[in-house]
C-alpha cells in the first residue's frame, strides 16, 4: 500500500503530525534502518545515531521523532516521513496493518477431543489434537492451536489465544484478551513439600493461577498453583520466555517480566514492576509499584516503590554503579594494603 494509505491506518499518527510523503512510495515491508531497503518502512527514536542512521538507510520511508533537523534531513534525501511523538509505538501498529493475522476458521479439528460437559463458544477454534476437558468454559472468540491442553474446570474469556502445546491445569481462570505462547503451563503444580522423618511428604495444591485480563505468557514459562488460595497475575502484565512463577505469588497490573525471570512462593509484585532477565525474587519478598531490577539481580528483601535495583544481593542501583567502577582496582588496593602492613614495624 501506499504511504499515505498506511498512514491513515495509523492511530498513533494524528492530523497535526508533520510529514512529507515525497513520492509516496509503495509500501511492502519493514526492516530496521541499517538493513531497510526500497519499499520498507523503518523507524528512528531518540538515542539512535540519528545523522548517521539517516544518511545510510536505504528505507523507502521512515516514522521520525519531533526534530526539525531530522525531518529537514530526511527530505533532502528525498525520504517520506512522517514524524510521531513514540515511533515505536506507530511502527508496531504499522506491522499490524501491513501484515495482518489471519484467525483459523471457527470449529474443532476432527482429532480434537472435546469433553460434553464443556462449553464452548460456537466461533472457537480447536486446533489438530487439542483437548478440552470437562468443566471447561472457553469464551467467544478463542484460538486453540494445535496440541493445547486445558484441563478440568478451566475457563478462558473472550478472545484467548493459546499457542500450540501449551497446557492449562485444572481450576485456572484466564480473563480476556489473554494470549499464552507455545510450550507454557499454566496451573501446574506448586513446589510443596513436608519434611517427615521418613521423607518429604507431599502438600497437595488445591489452589488456582488467575490470569486477568489482557496478560501474556511466553514459551516455556510456568505459572504454578498455591496449596490454597490463588496464584495471580495483574491485569496488562506481560511474561518473556522460560520465566517461573512460583506458588502463591502475585504480580499486580502491567508489570513486564524478561526471560528466565524466577519468582519463589509468595513473591508479591505491585503494579508496572520490571524485572529484566534472569532476575531472582526470593520467597515472600516484596517489590512495591514501579520498581525495577536490572538483569541478574538477586533480591532478598523488600523493594520500595520506585526503587532502581541491581547486583546480587540486590542493592540500590547508584550504590551498584559505584561498587562495580571499584571493582577492577581491588587487586591494586589489595597489593597497596599489603606495602602499608608490610612498612609497619613489627
Amino acid at each position: 500500500m501506499r504511504f499515505s494509505q498506511l498512514l491513515s491506518q495509523l492511530p498513533a499518527v494524528g492530523q497535526a503530525c508533520p510529514l512529507d510523503l515525497a513520492a509516496d512510495p509503495e509500501i511492502v515491508g519493514a526492516e530496521s534502518l541499517e538493513r531497510a531497503g526500497d519499499g520498507q518502512l523503518s523507524f528512528l527514536e531518540p538515542g539512535h545515531a540519528p545523522a548517521a542512521a539517516l544518511d545510510a538507510t536505504g528505507a523507502g520511508a521512515v516514522l521520525l521523532f519531533p526534530d526539525p533537523d531530522l525531518q529537514a534531513q530526511a527530505s533532502a534525501r528525498g525520504l517520506a516521513w512522517v514524524a510521531v511523538p513514540n515511533p515505536r509505538l506507530a511502527f508496531a501498529e504499522a506491522l499490524d496493518a501491513l501484515f495482518p493475522r489471519r484467525r483459523p476458521a471457527p470449529g474443532a479439528h476432527a482429532s480434537a477431543v472435546v469433553s460434553p460437559e464443556a462449553r464452548v463458544a460456537a466461533d472457537v477454534h480447536v486446533g489438530a489434537h487439542g483437548v478440552i476437558g470437562p468443566g471447561c468454559e472457553v469464551a467467544e472468540g478463542c484460538v486453540l492451536h494445535p496440541g493445547v491442553v486445558l484441563l478440568e474446570d478451566v475457563h478462558l474469556g473472550r478472545f484467548c489465544e493459546i499457542h500450540a502445546n501449551a497446557v492449562i491445569h485444572p481450576g485456572s481462570r484466564l480473563g480476556e484478551g489473554c494470549v499464552v505462547h507455545s510450550g507454557a503451563v499454566i496451573g501446574s503444580e506448586g513446589f510443596g513439600f513436608v519434611p517427615t522423618p521418613a521423607g518429604w511428604r507431599k502438600m497437595p495444591q488445591t489452589g488456582r493461577v488467575v490470569l486477568e485480563d489482557g496478560v501474556e505468557v511466553g514459551c516455556g514459562s510456568m505459572i504454578d498453583r498455591p496449596a490454597v488460595g490463588e496464584t495471580r497475575v495483574g491485569a496488562g502484565t506481560k511474561i518473556d520466555n522460560l520465566v517461573h512463577v512460583g506458588h502463591g505469588v502475585t504480580i499486580g497490573r502491567g508489570c513486564a517480566l524478561a526471560a528466565q525471570v524466577g519468582l519463589a512462593g509468595g513473591a508479591r509484585l505491585g503494579n508496572g514492576v520490571i524485572l529484566a532477565g534472569q532476575v531472582g525474587v526470593a520467597n515472600r519478598a516484596t517489590l512495591g509499584d514501579g520498581a525495577i531490577a536490572s538483569s541478574k539481580s538477586g533480591i532478598h528483601g523488600d523493594v520500595p516503590a520506585g526503587e532502581v535495583v541491581s547486583g546480587y544481593p540486590a542493592i540500590p542501583n547508584r550504590l551498584w554503579l559505584r561498587c562495580s567502577a571499584a571493582f577492577s582496582k581491588l587487586p591494586e588496593m589489595a597489593r597497596s594494603l599489603r606495602q602499608l602492613k608490610a612498612q609497619q614495624p613489627q
